[in-house]
């Protein structure tokens, strides 16, 4: 079932790099483009991200400007996990045609979501229906935009650099959800607020939440525009030079790569360990307003809760990438520090909203905290699960690896979404599946056996 280490001959490369000599170096090169390549993709993954977490942190308001209910503003959310569905073929895409196509294809299906959104119909029935129709679309740019980083990282970037490259590719889209948490509610005013004209205090009306989603809804409309065409002219497929012996070697078939991921134990393991906590967590915070408000935190206090959880997730996942690639061979230790964090904090979240029972002292300073440290030590750990199961892998291309987990994620954040569509009143269970998924994955983890197949091959073929 292969749960054992790979052998010898499992990392020879199946494609031996060419030399110019006896004791000469492989013929690879890294280019100053990339870094324009990664912006692009990242800047893609962060209006994916605003896109699909848009409605969560305006919920109130949402459902007062267009007659949303709760459990619609679930099903706007779902819509993400939902675009994971024909994931095999935009993984296929990837692997034959590269980057390029399959994320010309992303961009411009989020560009034509983003425009369906934005249509002003005075008719609210049929505008609910194309915002549906608008965050569908935008869902189906994720299985590129959330699982192409690693593959993005190998193609371009040099060994030294792989871990960090696939931080900020695959962060981006989570650092686009904590932006909407930030935009939202700052631009968009709660309906229980009142604003004052002419000197008289007045509650805000639907027309003027109206307005301003209105106008966000056009400003990334262009933002995507804009990302449309950058992407059309300046993101090619792959550099002239393979940076790397791993990115110049050949790797398995379309075919062969699933066969080997859904017979390798240790690979399902890593990838559950990755999924569960990661997809809870998606569906949790795409509806923490609706989990806080129990709780008597408004909806702007839940958005900067939501934007501080991811930002530093964000923030503290580059750096341990960082970290990741200048020690190389530690990713369990750093997994099993970052999970057993999250279990912690995700316990002491859950136990302070029930302060009733257990009695602790629920502040609103409590509250930040724990909900805060549990995005960090969840999101910050995205890009090392990358990795480690990149290496576990090899050489299994990293487009398919990644688009298997990252798929196995939203089916988590579906099924969760799905179950709050039909029990949306009382959502103490969800504080209650968050820790159990962050518990469920340190065990899996403590357990794995980890090999660094890639980095063998880096190391002592190129040298």
């Amino acid at each position: 079932m292969g749960a054992g280490s790979s052998t010898e001959a499992e990392r020879e490369p199946l494609l031996v790099p060419s030399y110019t000599g006896t004791n000469s170096p492989v013929n690879s090169r890294v280019y100053r483009r990339r870094w324009l390549v990664l912006t692009l993709f990242s800047l893609l993954g962060l209006m994916q991200g605003m896109i699909w977490n848009f409605w969560g942190p305006i919920q109130n308001s949402a459902v007062l400007a267009y007659g949303f209910s709760n459990s619609e503003i679930a099903v706007l959310v779902l819509w993400g996990p939902v675009g994971f569905v024909p994931w095999l073929l935009f993984m296929w895409l990837m692997d034959k045609k590269g980057l390029r196509v399959s994320l010309l294809l992303s961009a411009f299906l989020m560009l034509l979501g983003a425009g369906l959104r934005s249509v002003p119909l005075p008719d609210l029935h049929l505008r609910r229906w194309l915002i549906h129709g608008g965050q569908l679309l935008n869902g189906l740019a994720g299985p590129t935009t959330m699982s192409a980083g690693p593959y993005l990282s190998t193609t371009w970037f040099a060994p030294d650099q792989r871990a960090t490259a696939t931080a900020v590719a695959s962060l981006f889209c989570y650092l686009g959800g904590a932006a909407s948490f930030l935009v939202g509610p700052l631009v968009v005013p709660a309906p229980n607020v009142s604003q004052t004209v002419n000197g008289v205090a007045a509650a805000v009306s639907d027309n003027s939440i109206q307005d301003r989603i209105q106008l966000i809804l056009y400003a990334e409309l262009a933002a995507v525009g804009v990302l449309f065409t950058a992407i059309f002219f300046f993101f090619p497929s792959w550099p002239p030079i393979p940076p790397s012996v791993a990115a110049a070697s050949q790797r398995l078939s379309y075919r062969s790569s699933i066969c080997r991921l859904l017979s390798n134990l240790r690979f399902l393991m890593v990838a559950l360990a990755y999924a569960v906590p990661t997809g809870v967590i998606a569906g949790w915070t795409g509806v923490l307003d609706m989990v806080l408000t129990p709780a008597k935190v408004s909806q702007v206090d839940a958005g900067w809760i939501g934007f501080w959880s991811t930002i530093g997730g964000c923030v503290f996942g580059v750096a341990m990438a960082r970290f990741a690639d200048s020690i190389r061979g530690m990713l369990k230790l750093i997994l099993v520090l970052m999970l057993a964090g999250a279990s912690l904090s995700s316990t002491w979240f859950t136990l302070t909203c029930l302060s009733s029972v257990t009695h602790l002292p629920s502040t609103s300073a409590i509250l930040y905290t724990s909900c805060i440290l549990t995005g960090i030590f969840i999101n910050s750990s995205v890009p090392i699960f990358f990795e480690l199961l990149i290496e576990t892998v090899y050489p299994v291309p990293e487009g398919i690896t990644c688009g298997v987990v990252t798929f196995l994620g939203n089916l988590f954040t579906g099924l969760l979404l799905f179950f709050l569509t039909f029990y949306c009143t009382d959502v103490t269970w969800l504080n209650w599946c968050l820790t159990g998924s962050c518990i469920f994955s340190l065990t899996l983890i403590l357990f794995f056996r980890e090999s660094y197949d890639r980095l063998y091959l880096d190391v002592f073929v190129s040298v």
